[in-house]
């Protein structure tokens, strides 16, 4: 692909020491969305991986997948991963995908073709449905989603950490993402809600991965306790929402003055 071509879809894709799976994910990620006749690019982002992750993407590269790389030199975790994929992203749209095959390519163009033919000011997302996770994992994910959904009353989502999220790329650009960890998922719908974005959220089925293991410990349970909190009481949410009022503002005061 040409340095100056743009893609109607970019999918952004962290990789964290996922050696044993993206050699297998990728390339069947990239033959459904060329035989759906998509115009498309991957952005695997090699976030600061210790095995041969940056390799692998290399290879597929020199294989011909349409598939371009961003690196992270030290892992800082998922959110820093998928804001630097975002920045190298030349698509129309833009999603946001794990590396592990643990939602099928299939279901990934259901949820983007959704979201095209909705059109405005829509994002489309995955709701996880018959999930191979251990209990604990389930019983986490439960706890964790109620909690968003009574401290941010209103929240247009079922499976904050659901991926795919596809989204136009400039309401994407707009949210000015910050979270360098797994709370950047529930930033991005938070700022949705804010947008009064219309969600599309689809059910689709869990699968194992497809090598590897998950990098989620149970540190992220107190990752996400801790951001929940920060977000709900702290400022980097209320100076978001007051950079935005102000833009808003700004705005319409030109269209006044143009009148």
């Amino acid at each position: 692909m040409g340095h100056d071509h743009s893609p109607e879809l970019s999918i952004v894709v962290p990789c964290y020491n996922e050696e044993d799976c993206i050699g297998t994910t990728m390339p069947h990620l990239a033959e459904v969305f060329q035989k759906a006749g998509i115009d498309f690019e991957i952005v695997m982002v090699d976030n600061g991986s210790r095995d041969r992750t940056g390799a692998i993407i290399d290879d597929l590269i020199a294989r011909g997948l349409p598939i371009r790389k961003a690196v992270v030199p030290v892992n800082r975790g998922w959110g820093l991963g998928i804001r630097t994929g975002v920045n190298a992203a030349r698509g129309r749209y833009i999603g946001t995908l794990c590396a592990d095959g643990q939602v099928a390519p299939e279901s990934v163009l259901l949820i983007y073709r959704s979201l095209a033919a909705a059109g405005g000011s829509t994002m489309a997302k995955a709701r996880r449905r018959f999930r191979p996770d251990g209990p604990v994992r389930k019983v986490v994910s439960i706890i964790y989603n109620a909690l968003m959904l009574v401290l941010f009353p209103g929240l247009r989502t079922l499976d904050v950490n659901g991926y795919p999220k596809i989204f136009p790329a400039d309401i994407l650009r707009s949210m000015d993402l910050s979270s360098d960890d797994w709370f950047l998922d529930a930033e991005t719908m938070l700022k949705a809600q804010y947008l009064r974005l219309m969600v599309i959220e689809i059910d689709v089925p869990g699968h194992l991965r497809k090598g590897g293991r998950s990098n989620v410990r149970i540190k992220t349970v107190f990752e996400f306790l801790l951001n929940i909190v920060r977000y709900r009481f702290g400022g980097p949410w209320r100076e978001w929402r007051r950079q935005m009022s102000n833009a808003v503002a700004r705005e319409v005061s030109a269209r006044v003055g143009q009148a």
